[in-house]
């Protein structure tokens, strides 16, 4: 008899800091069947293997999932009393199960969606974009689950982002006709259609408010006297901008040995880039405090995933700023000093900041780990220096008071 039940996967976490929730079976081994479900950590009851009781609309997502484990189980039933499940495999079964949820069988014709996996099977190996890809492929699942490359053309985009206007914004939906692009480009490339609708259809942008701190702005939040427990967060920041804007999966996941002659040398977990970035004092002094056992600073020493930081950070971040105590109860009443800052904020502001002290662009690119006609993929033995002299420029401008700010930039 295969066993099931549910499970919060706490394997990859999502960007809005869920985890998916999943079917375990196991027959001839264990497998996982797919749900519509996500949880935090919070809103997840591990001793029932439930939503808790006390999140909102808990009992009736509850419901739906126990209704779905019933179907699950009365599958197995069938296929046990007929003494079929003796003879399926552990892939058969899993496709017999997922079809009873989902409707869609394994060995039927290949559609759209089937090539997205395909994509992200081949080409795709950080996370957080299969997760963007993942969601574009249940966005077209929910609009029209059996398209193809035959059927997408520019009247079925336009009714696609219709349809995704109606609950996103525009730069939002767009990602996810940039996925679909993408999964075109890489069918033609290997001869699977000559279909391609985006000739005929242009992607909209919506200009968006830059993600980006003044010099003046980084000092302020440099040395704002923040709560306690907000240190730490803060500290991190500056040090992601201290080191050339640094992706705060790459500071978090470094290890001390990868510090070779006081560089930290990695590889950028988004494009496999390989990085050397110098290690000046002020990002020193922070890896220093927060020094780490199993990493370079110690923040993966005790939370399980960097994503729950970075989402902790960015919650910190938005909170930084004056804090006063009103009412009985001395509920704390914020002003935030900067509205909407994230973690991205410190590789934003490195990059505009650099802009403003000229300098030049294939330096900031290089820098940054950006594509450049006159930057090479092996960067680093030829530019290195270039992009050290413009950190350390960057990092001294924050040592220049604010009356001498404005004749300090004129100079460079």
């Amino acid at each position: 008899m295969a066993n099931i039940k549910v499970v919060l996967d706490k394997r990859r976490m999502r960007n809005d800091g869920t985890y998916p929730i999943r079917f375990y079976v196991y027959h001839r081994g264990p497998f996982f069947i797919s749900t519509n479900f996500t949880s935090s950590l919070e809103d997840w009851n591990e001793h029932t293997n439930m939503y808790s009781d006390s999140i909102r609309g808990a009992k009736a997502k509850n419901m739906t999932l126990r209704a779905q484990v019933a179907k699950l189980e009365k599958d197995i039933n069938d296929l046990e009393f007929t003494n079929q499940l003796a003879r399926l495999s552990k892939d058969q079964l899993k496709d017999l199960l997922s079809f009873t949820l989902t409707g869609r069988k394994k060995n039927r014709e290949k559609v759209f969606v089937d090539y997205i996996d395909d994509y992200i099977n081949s080409k795709l190996d950080n996370s957080g974009t299969c997760e963007l890809y993942e969601r574009t492929k249940q966005k077209i699942e929910a609009f029209d689950a059996n398209c193809t490359f035959d059927t997408i053309n520019k009247a079925w985009l336009d009714k696609f982002t219709k349809f995704l206007a109606a609950t996103l914004k525009v730069n939002s939906y767009a990602i996810h006709l940039r996925n679909i692009r993408a999964v075109f480009n890489y069918a033609i490339d290997y001869e699977i259609t000559t279909c391609y609708p985006f000739r005929k259809y242009q992607i909209k942008k919506e200009e968006t408010r830059k993600k980006a701190l003044t010099i003046e702005e980084i000092k302020i939040l440099r040395d704002y006297p923040v709560e306690k427990h907000q240190q730490k967060y803060r500290d991190i920041f500056m040090l992601m901008f201290y080191m050339v804007g640094i992706n705060i999966g790459d500071i978090l996941k470094a290890k001390p040995s990868d510090i070779v002659n006081g560089r930290l040398e990695y590889r950028r977990t988004k494009t496999g880039k390989l990085f050397s970035v110098l290690i000046q004092p002020e990002a020193q002094e922070i890896i220093d405090r927060y020094k780490g056992v199993d990493y370079l600073i110690n923040v993966l020493d005790t939370f399980v995933d960097y994503r729950n930081f970075n989402h902790r950070l960015g919650i910190e971040l938005k909170r930084m700023g004056e804090v006063e105590r009103v009412g009985r109860g001395g509920k704390k009443e914020r002003k935030p000093l900067f509205e909407g800052i994230s973690s991205n904020y410190a590789r934003h502001s490195w990059a505009t900041i650099a802009s403003q002290l000229d300098v030049p662009k294939e330096t900031i690119a290089a820098g940054l780990g950006h594509s450049s006609n006159s930057v090479t993929d092996i960067y680093i033995k030829f530019n290195i220096k270039k992009v050290d002299e413009a950190n350390r420029k960057v990092l001294d401008s924050l040592l220049v008071h604010p009356e001498e700010e404005g004749d300090e930039i004129a100079k460079f």
